[in-house]
């Protein structure tokens, strides 16, 4: 029975694994391209005046150009590890912020309770991209400016989750004789809750980081992401419109499929993390 799980492993487990592979695969991409950049290997993604506007994929250009001239191979590259930073810099931002407050909130109740509750879910209801397109519009351009419309609009997220789970963790006897033993609350949240509300995190965290590529390009897209010098798969989608319909397709199709195949791993990563905790296990042994 062993041998024959490890021959046929399950369909979360397999899209984990793809999934953990492009992740990991982008991460390099966005480590190794300033090096080469830098060494000379690679051009530089806003040098552009000595090339042909437009130039279509050729040995020389394998991606084709913009109407800038800029290499679209060398922006892409770059594109993912903007993407990546901006990504984790709002999700880290979300998670220092909606984690501490949800186990505040789950663990205290009374007044500090519903009032977060209101704050998160007022947040909450509003549209993904229309909060972080206001929040971006008033912030401006910038990596640090779109990294803060993003964590925005994922902390409810993440207090919503673990306010629920430290709320039912609140209960059990090992919190109750801590109580007894004459632990406080800051002591009992650090030592005895963290560890048991952030199982549900990581799960969440690469589902939301998939969403906000796909927030970050739409705002890229709309002209409130990042500055032109910055190479933004969003920003360069929005330059490529106005070519595709006279047969330039090039400076659209590298990167949207560079967005879509990051998106497709971490969604793979999220839901195969998910299946797994939820009881994939348990249904395995059960069968």
């Amino acid at each position: 029975m062993l041998l024959s799980l490890r021959r046929a492993p399950s369909l979360s487990a397999r899209m984990a694994r793809w999934g953990l592979v492009i992740v990991v695969a982008y991460a390099l991409v966005a480590l190794l391209t300033p090096l080469l950049v830098h060494a000379g290997w690679l051009a530089d993604p806003n040098a552009g005046l000595q090339n042909p506007i437009y130039a279509q994929p050729s040995l020389s250009h394998w991606c084709g150009t913009d109407r800038l001239g800029r290499d679209v191979c060398v922006r892409t590259l770059a594109g993912s590890g903007v993407a990546l930073q901006v990504v984790l810099l709002a999700l880290v931002i979300a998670l220092l912020i909606g984690v501490p407050l949800g186990m505040v909130s789950g663990y205290l109740g009374g007044w500090v309770d519903r009032v977060l509750v209101l704050l998160m879910d007022t947040l909450y209801t509003l549209p993904v991209l229309l909060l972080s397109v206001v929040l971006a519009f008033l912030l401006g351009r910038g990596l640090p400016n779109a990294a803060a419309a993003l964590c925005v609009v994922y902390i409810p997220q993440y207090f919503r989750v673990v306010r629920n789970q430290t709320a039912q963790v609140k209960a059990e006897l090992f919190v109750e004789a801590a109580q007894s033993l004459g632990a406080g609350p800051i002591w009992i949240l650090r030592r005895y809750l963290l560890r048991n509300v952030i199982t549900s995190v990581p799960v969440l965290l690469t589902l939301n980081a998939a969403d906000a590529v796909l927030v970050l390009g739409g705002l890229g897209f709309l002209g409130l992401g990042l500055p032109e010098t910055i190479p933004e798969w969003g920003g360069d989608l929005q330059q490529a419109l106005t070519a595709v319909p006279t047969g330039i397709w090039w400076t659209a199709l590298y990167p949207g499929l560079a967005m879509f195949v990051l998106v497709l791993g971490l969604s793979f990563l999220g839901e195969g993390l998910e299946t797994w905790l939820s009881g994939g296990s348990a249904q395995r042994t059960g069968s």
